[in-house]
This record gives structure tokens, sequence and C-alpha cells, in this order.
């Protein structure tokens, strides 16, 4: 980012560069905010690569899926990079254009991504496949990826849990709690729900007991109503 922040002058690099952190800073808990500092970011500097991927980012996490394949697209043509190509092929299912979707994912631009990029790839298209009723051919697109990934790889965990996702469909319970069970080894940024799939495979019921305790809380704050309106009768 640095590097391409040097063709602004330095105050606008500078302004630049702190509503990109701010991205990604609020990305996660406040997308408003967040799609807030992108625009201002994209107003100071749209022929700059990442303040287009950083508003990009954000309607896609919002999803608003037609601005953000825009602004991926733009970020190609700016960047000369396919980086974003799992998101744009994922942007191309959200609207229903799934064929656009699959020959997108067999472009030559997929022969240049990284292995953590292909993977994102290869779970989106098993994603399709499921869309489209081909649940043997959503598991089978997965199945030398997560014979070659380890557990240390950044995608390891979503391609495991994908892969589970993808074996439970066909109706192989047992293989899919055996790769949800990888996929919480490897989720150590927590980012899948492994650990509630397991549970339901399990038969395992899981209570909530932050919700008893919020309708206790409730309970309480209804008593002491009620004491108050019998002390104004009194």
């Amino acid at each position: 980012m640095k590097t391409q922040l040097r063709t602004l002058s330095k105050e606008n690099a500078e302004g630049v560069a702190q509503h990109l952190v701010m991205v990604a800073q609020l990305l996660d808990i406040e997308p408003e905010a967040a799609l807030a500092h992108a625009e201002t970011a994209v107003r100071r500097a749209g022929r700059i690569p990442a303040a287009r991927e950083a508003l990009g980012l954000v309607v896609y996490r919002m999803g608003d899926w037609a601005r953000a394949l825009s602004e991926f697209r733009t970020v190609r043509r700016l960047s000369g990079s396919s980086h974003l190509l799992p998101l744009m092929v994922d942007c191309e299912r959200a609207l229903g254009r799934h064929d656009k979707a699959l020959e997108l994912a067999q472009s030559e631009e997929a022969g240049t991504l990284a292995v953590d990029e292909r993977v994102e790839l290869a779970i989106v298209v098993s994603g399709i496949r499921r869309d489209l009723g081909q649940v043997d051919a959503s598991a089978a697109g997965l199945v030398e990826l997560v014979q070659r990934i380890g557990p240390d790889r950044p995608s390891a965990a979503r391609l495991y849990y994908a892969y589970a996702d993808a074996v439970l469909a066909q109706g192989h319970a047992q293989e899919a709690r055996e790769w949800f069970a990888r996929a919480l080894d490897a989720d150590h940024e927590l980012t899948t729900d492994a650990a509630e799939r397991l549970d339901d495979l399990d038969g395992v019921e899981r209570i909530d007991l932050l919700a008893g305790a919020a309708d206790e809380d409730a309970g309480s704050d209804e008593d002491a109503g009620s004491d108050e309106d019998a002390g104004h009768d009194g």
C-alpha cells in the first residue's frame, strides 16, 4: 500500500492511509462507518488500487454484490492483479449468474492465483455446484486440495469446513465429522462454527447461558418496576 500511496502528495497520502486503517478497524464492527472512510479514501485517491479494494471489501461485506464486483474489477484493471478473483466469482454467484461465475473461475487468471487464493476460489466453486444441485461435483472439486493443504495454512480451516459440508450433503456423516474436527483444530482465529456443527452431528444440545441470564435480568427489572409502582400507589 505504501508504494501505491507514493504517487500522492505527502499530505494526501497520510490522510488516505489513515482512512484505510480505519476501514480495517471498523469493517467487522461498524460497517457503515467503515464505508464512510472507504468512500472518502476513494474520493481522495480513486486511482489507488488499495483504496478501491477497501471500498470493494466493505460493500462486499454489506452484501452490495454489484457494487463490490465493480470495485474489484477496477482494482484488477488498475493493479493488474487477479488476487480478488475468488471474491469476484462469489459476487457473480450471489447475483445469480452461476454460469458467468464458473466461466470466470475457469479463466486463465485462476491459474495465476497464490495457494490460499486458489483454496478460496475452490470453496466458492464448491458452493456454486451445491447451488446447482451438483452435490458430488461440489465435494469432488475440493478433494485434491484437502489432501495437499496442511493445517497450518491460513485457508486450511475454511477448506476443511467446506469439504466437511460438501461430504455431509452427500450423506457421509462420519467423514463430515472427521473434517469438521480437522477444521476446528486448524481454526485458531475461530472463523468457522465447526464446533457447533460437531455438536449437531453428535446430538449435543447446547444451552445458551447468556440468554438465561438476560431473562433473569429482565425479570429483575420487571420486579423492581412492580415494587416502584406499588410504592407510588401507596
